[in-house]
């Protein structure tokens, strides 16, 4: 029960802002957060009610008053509709005993409401509203607490009536509500709105133990879009997006732009992730179709990312940024599919079935290698590729390299996936070499932390290079800082002793973990590669100061320097300003096929030395 001193207290401290210009949303939502503070209930929400129209959520203090306002609304029935209509406050103790609202009742008790308590919004004989208080547990109000509630929802009435009349309040707020949750192009749900469904959706899959999936949308070269036909031919191409996405939609889904030609797809409620793979496969089929706009056709493509998040767990913030990176390994190869990103995708059918897939893959030569050129950052002189497994699947669309890894390590495969790896990209460094011969072309192979701390890796590595008669000087391989993190010592002695056979080590991604500068003065490494989020932030002033550090501390080590994800003129001169040896990235190539980098190889421009064609334009 509130005490007489807390009520006084919160009635003085909103009586002070009356008179202010304080949002009257935001002086509301600080009112049922601070209601729920003093009273012995477990959450509030504020509604108006118009006559013919159904309740309007204007406050609430968590997601459970969010969904209870909204289930009102959605059957037309509850206490706070009865509330208004006769205008004294509704008790209902016991919401598993009220006979008074069938519809409502039932459902409410099954989201875990115990009991509600609603107060009308009056002035006089106007009504404008109610005040709902709820309770986990059933359990009553006594006389003094009911009566300091009513008093409460009185305040919230005054500050409804002090911001303007009745009718302007209710446009202004739909207005309100239309701008900042909804994106004015397209009116799709924005960021901000996404990011509460996701909270909901946290809420919901707990009680449901089902799965929540996010596809992230980016259109492929969009940009030329722009440059090209100009800016409102590109919003025309965006809303027809919006709206050829929206028709793909199961009810209940979420479609949200995120920003410029980014949209992202929530689904919930989800058994496995077999709807959502068919979901991303009619994506992927939807933009092979034409876009007719006003005085265009336009043929763009679409790269998908999807990311599961655990059934019955939390739905992470981390689950967009899987999805995200899901989406730009789309982009890696080439485009216009969609890229599977299993680390959340927990249904046990389906994890199995991933499994025995992947034991079988390299048996059955389904897993391929591509390679994407590393350049001089001077002058674009091709000094080197790296070498990136695939796993293209028909119904499962590319599974995302880190998903590969990871699989294969579960599945006990990573030793045999990662020596074949190696060998296919000394085998086919061999053929480059013998195309035309690249002085100092380098070859670099991704290792995972399994494999680098199994006890004969290095002894795997010495006998590949000896059987395909590759000098080790000219491989590269890289490892995270995970690896440095997890187990120091025993890395240190197999990066020492890689070392001692020529073999020069790569610390990759580097900026994306814990990133302490003494790894490189404490590890055998010989390259640093600047990781592509950095690269991206270039033009931020502070994250320019942090990567010309790094530059400079690995240059005085004796170190070079590769920038990763590169994909515009400006980045370019960007990391050729702070010393970067090496990039690679969309500007100068995207990944490619062994047949196409023998093609590379062959190719002669002028007598200088071997380059890459005219720099992409993204």
């Amino acid at each position: 029960m509130a005490s007489d001193r807390e009520v006084s207290g919160l009635l003085s401290e909103f009586a002070r802002t009356l008179v202010t210009d304080f949002p009257i949303q935001a002086i509301l939502d600080h009112l049922v957060q601070r209601i729920v503070e003093i009273m012995p209930i477990s959450a509030a929400g504020v509604s108006l009610i118009a006559e013919g129209s159904a309740p309007r959520y204007i406050a609430a203090s968590n997601g459970s008053a969010l969904d209870f306002e909204g289930l009102q609304s959605e059957l037309g029935e509850g206490p706070c509709i009865e509330a208004f209509r006769t205008g004294e406050a509704v008790a209902v103790p016991d919401i598993r005993e009220d006979r008074r609202f069938p519809n409502f009742a039932p459902r409410a008790a099954r989201m875990g409401l115990g009991a509600v308590f609603t107060f009308p919004l009056r002035e006089g004989d106007e009504r404008l509203g109610a005040l709902d208080l709820y309770r986990d547990e059933p359990g009553g109000l006594d006389d003094h607490t009911m009566s300091v509630a009513q008093t409460l929802a009185d305040v919230a009435s005054a500050y409804v009536l002090n911001a303007q009349a009745r009718a302007d309040l209710r446009e202004a707020n739909d207005q309100f509500r239309e701008l900042s949750l909804h994106d004015a192009l397209t009116t799709l749900p924005n960021r901000v709105l996404l990011s509460q469904r996701l909270e909901h959706a946290t809420m919901r899959t707990r009680r449901s133990g089902k799965q929540v999936a996010i596809l992230f949308v980016d259109l492929d070269r969009f940009k030329e879009v722009n440059d090209t036909f100009g800016h409102e031919v590109g919003d025309q191409l965006l809303v027809a997006v919006a709206e050829r996405l929206s028709a793909l939609l199961r009810p209940g889904d979420t479609l949200a732009r995120m920003s410029g030609d980014e949209f992202v797809i929530l689904c919930e409620d989800l058994d496995d992730g077999s709807v959502v793979e068919d979901l991303a496969s009619r994506i992927d089929r939807s933009f092979t179709e034409t876009f007719t706009l006003s005085d265009h056709e336009l043929q763009i493509t679409a790269s998908v990312g999807i990311a599961f998040s655990g059934p019955g767990v939390d739905v992470p913030e981390r689950i967009l940024k899987d999805a995200d990176a899901a989406m730009y390994e789309a982009k890696n190869d080439g485009g216009a599919h969609h890229v599977l990103d299993l680390r959340g995708y927990r249904s046990t059918t389906k994890q199995t079935g991933s499994l025995q897939d992947l034991c079988g893959a390299l048996t059955r030569g389904e897993l391929r290698t591509e390679y994407q050129p590393i350049v001089r950052t001077v002058d674009g002189q091709v000094t080197g590729a790296e070498v990136l497994l695939r796993w293209p699947g028909p119904n499962r669309g590319q599974i995302m390299s880190e998903t590969i890894v990871s699989l294969a390590e579960r599945s006990g495969a990573i030793g045999e996936i990662g020596r074949w790896v190696l060998e296919r990209a000394c085998r086919d460094l061999k053929r480059w070499q013998d195309a035309r011969r690249p002085d100092e072309l380098m070859i670099s192979v991704n290792v995972s932390p399994h494999q680098l701390m199994s006890a004969d890796f290095a002894a795997t590595v010495q006998m590949v290079l000896s059987e395909t008669s590759t000098d080790a000087g000219v491989v590269t391989l890289e490892v995270t800082e995970s690896v440095l993190m997890d187990d120091c010592d025993r890395a240190l002695m197999v990066l020492s002793e890689l070392r001692e056979f020529g073999v020069r080590i790569a610390l990759d991604d580097f900026g994306t973990g814990f990133s302490s500068l003494s790894y490189l003065r404490r590890f055998p490494v010989d390259v640093v590669k600047l990781d592509r989020r950095f690269v991206a932030g270039l033009g931020d002033p502070t994250t320019s100061a942090i990567v010309s550090t790094v530059v400079d501390l690995a240059h005085v080590l004796g170190m070079t320097v590769v920038a990763e994800g590169v994909e515009t003129a400006a980045q370019h001169k960007a990391v050729m300003a702070l010393g970067c040896e090496e990039s690679q990235g969309y500007y100068f190539s995207r990944p490619m096929s062994p047949d196409a980098f023998t093609s590379l190889m062959h190719q002669e421009i002028g007598e200088g030395p071997m380059q890459l064609p005219v720099p992409v334009a993204v």
